[in-house]
């Protein structure tokens, strides 16, 4: 009997590869202990390496008008959006190619050729939308897109010279029907001067992406996203100024996340919809990234 307890204090579980080490280990350990201490010898500081000769391309998909058969709304103030989204990430040294009320294919077409180019050269690669959005789609002109489509095709076996590289989404779009009450969400512009808060249309869901992507999302699911029709939409404008100030100094999500902060402080001030008066709004992201993520500014040293 004594011998069974002594059996049982001294016995463990053990890799099959293990069993010819059994009479010289004295340790209880588990066949999990070694991927356990695996993930402690990982450095949290670890930071993507961003000294490639080039900071990236970002391309920047903006859709003010639509075919008047989706009956979308025409969205002012998404042009200011655009300029400061061009400055912005042309300051972070991206490339920066923005396309006005593309149709769906010519849109496909250039972001197909955009994954099929190589990376090797290039830190990271941005991706930008500004539209109506619906149930995991964001409309081009003419119809809508599916933004998991968009997504696969950056993905390791598609785009193998962004593989371990930062992949960064942005959608501002509606992403539900809800303020903190309902509202109507095609609501109508009543001027072009008066800088009146209106919404993005319809909803966007969260989608899957894959490691080293981040899905940026002006709000969170379920809710409204607002647009200033002459200053742009709340988010844009506060994520430009983030990076103005930050962009070369915070790591990415911190920097987020400092967005999210900002846009929770807004409320809706002047609507033609009364009922929106007051009501709020939080950003979201997505985050896969495996390391921090800075864009500090290039020094010549390149990979």
């Amino acid at each position: 009997m004594a011998s069974d307890e002594k059996q049982a204090v001294s016995g463990h579980v053990e890799k099959d590869s293990d069993s010819t080490r059994r009479a010289t280990s004295g340790q209880n350990l588990t066949e999990t202990d070694a991927v356990f201490r695996s993930a402690f010898c990982l450095d949290p500081a670890e930071e993507y390496k961003m000294n490639h000769k080039k900071r990236g391309l970002a391309l920047l998909f903006n859709q003010e008008r639509f075919y008047w058969q989706l009956m979308l709304n025409n969205r002012s103030g998404t042009s200011a959006d655009k300029a400061h989204l061009t400055k912005r990430f042309g300051d972070l040294g991206f490339e920066v190619k923005a396309f006005d009320d593309y149709k769906k294919e010519d849109i496909m077409n250039i972001i197909t050729k955009a994954a099929g180019s190589s990376h090797v050269d290039a830190d990271c690669f941005v991706c930008i939308f500004l539209s109506h959005g619906e149930k995991g789609y964001v409309y081009a002109y003419d119809e809508k897109i599916d933004i998991q489509e968009v997504v696969a095709l950056f993905r390791g076996d598609k785009c193998p010279s962004l593989v371990g590289k930062p992949k960064i989404f942005i959608l501002q779009a509606c992403r539900g029907d809800k303020h903190d009450d309902p509202v109507t969400p095609m609501d109508v512009v009543d001027s072009e001067i008066i800088n009146e808060v209106v919404v993005d249309a319809s909803s966007l869901y969260t989608l899957p992406a894959g490691a080293d992507f981040v899905m940026c999302y002006s709000v969170a699911e379920g809710f409204f996203s607002h647009r200033e029709t002459v200053n742009g939409s709340w988010y844009i404008q506060d994520l430009c100024e983030v990076l103005h100030k930050y962009g070369s100094e915070l790591e990415f999500t911190e920097l987020l996340t400092l967005v999210n902060r900002k846009v929770s402080q807004r409320s809706v001030g002047n609507c033609s919809d009364r009922s929106a008066i007051g009501k709020k709004q939080v950003p979201c992201f997505a985050s896969m990234l495996t390391k921090k993520l800075y864009f500090r500014p290039k020094k010549g040293s390149y990979v």
